[in-house]
C-alpha cells in the first residue's frame, strides 16, 4: 500500500506506485519510472552487472528513448536516498529539460522531495 502525499496529482501518484512495484518486484535498491510527452510510461529497477552499472532513473529514461519518446513530463525514484544525484537528473533533463519533475520517494511511496531536472 503506497502511502498517501497530499496533493500529489493522480499521473504523478502514478508513476511513484510503478517505481515502487519495480523496486519490490526486483529486490533492487531503487526503482524509477518516467512518462513522456504521450503520457507513456517506461519503468525500470537498478542494473547491476560486472560490465553494465545504471540506476534505476537512467535506465527508465534510457527505455523512454529506445521506444522513441520525444521529451518527458515528469519522472519518479523510490530509494532509501535522500535526493535524486546529479547524474539521475542530468538524464532527465537531456530528454525532458531542465524544468520536468523529478519526484523522490521512499520505499513506502511518500515523497520526499520534488525536484527540477535543471
Amino acid at each position: 500500500m503506497t502511502t498517501e502525499t497530499p496533493g500529489l496529482d493522480p499521473e504523478d501518484r502514478k508513476i511513484v506506485t510503478l517505481a515502487r512495484s519495480a523496486r519490490a518486484r526486483n529486490g533492487v535498491p531503487e526503482g524509477a519510472a518516467v512518462r513522456d510527452e504521450t503520457g507513456r510510461t517506461y519503468v525500470a529497477g537498478t542494473v547491476a552487472l560486472d560490465s553494465l552499472k545504471l540506476s534505476a532513473l537512467r535506465t527508465a529514461v534510457a527505455m523512454a528513448v529506445a521506444s522513441g519518446a520525444k521529451s518527458l513530463e515528469a519522472a519518479a525514484v523510490v530509494t532509501e536516498a535522500g535526493s535524486a544525484s546529479d547524474e539521475d537528473r542530468a538524464a532527465v533533463r537531456d530528454l525532458g529539460g531542465a524544468k520536468t519533475p523529478v519526484l523522490v520517494a521512499a520505499p513506502d511511496g511518500t515523497v520526499r522531495a520534488a525536484v527540477s531536472a535543471g
